[in-house]
């Protein structure tokens, strides 16, 4: 996988240069086909349970393919959802992690997430922005609200430019990912459906996406306000997991 992980391509200006839109799209896709095979079409459902870009590794033809197994977890068809301990990383936790009831719809969650990046072209949680923007899921909320998605695009990017209308609703089918009710979001194979023009974006989108709990401060002690995947972050050792 010569060309690395994605958050190299869309986190680090101007050292891996800028993806055009089109590979953008072809990624998201790649990354929507490996997750439907895992969720739906093995003999025991594969919740992943650490979707992040540094997990997205990139060939020599940007085709992407979702790496990492280490904090999988096995879900028989039989089970409606399982019982974990907390794990995945800070910035693409869904909410229900709070409960430790999950199922693959955490994926779902966390895919959604990355859409986001992708597209915006930064981290979830960049500490480097002023304060009030450096939540990116808050920020895309705020945003629409205020009929302002545009100002969200990475203006790093002319292809992003060139493409706003379509960013614009993979943003959207990203938002049907973030539903914070899990029985909400999509399907991963919905979502591919979704991708190639077979299906369209639930028009009744919930876009209240913030989910209230505690969340990290710049200085690293824990508050409550606003904030998604609100979770206190995993310990080392979950973050790590077995490999």
């Amino acid at each position: 996988m010569c060309n690395g992980s994605l958050d190299k391509w869309i986190f680090s200006k101007g050292q891996h240069g800028t993806l055009e839109w089109q590979t953008k799209c072809k990624i998201i896709a790649d990354i929507a086909k490996g997750l439907s095979y895992l969720h739906e079409e093995c003999r025991q459902r594969i919740a992943h349970l650490d979707i992040k870009p540094q997990n997205i590794l990139l060939d020599e033809d940007f085709n992407a393919k979702v790496s990492d197994f280490g904090l999988a977890k096995l879900i028989d068809r039989n089970q409606d959802q399982v019982m974990t301990r907390m794990r995945d990383t800070p910035g693409y936790l869904a909410p229900e992690w709070l409960t430790s009831i999950i199922t693959e719809e955490v994926d779902i969650y966390s895919f959604g997430v990355m859409v986001v990046e992708i597209v915006c072209g930064r981290k979830n949680l960049d500490y480097s922005q002023p304060e009030e923007s450096f939540h990116l899921i808050s920020l895309l909320q705020e945003m629409i609200k205020s009929d302002r998605l545009l100002d969200l695009l990475d203006r790093n990017s002319n292809h992003t430019k060139l493409h706003e209308n379509e960013a614009i609703e993979m943003i959207k089918l990203a938002v049907w990912c973030l539903q914070t009710d899990s029985n909400r979001r999509p399907s991963m194979s919905t979502v591919v459906k979704v991708l190639q023009g077979a299906a369209a974006i639930d028009a009744g989108l919930d876009y209240d996406i913030v989910t209230k709990g505690p969340i990290i401060s710049r200085k690293g002690d824990h508050h409550y306000g606003y904030h998604l995947g609100a979770s206190p972050p995993p310990s080392a050792s979950l973050l790590s997991g077995p490999r």
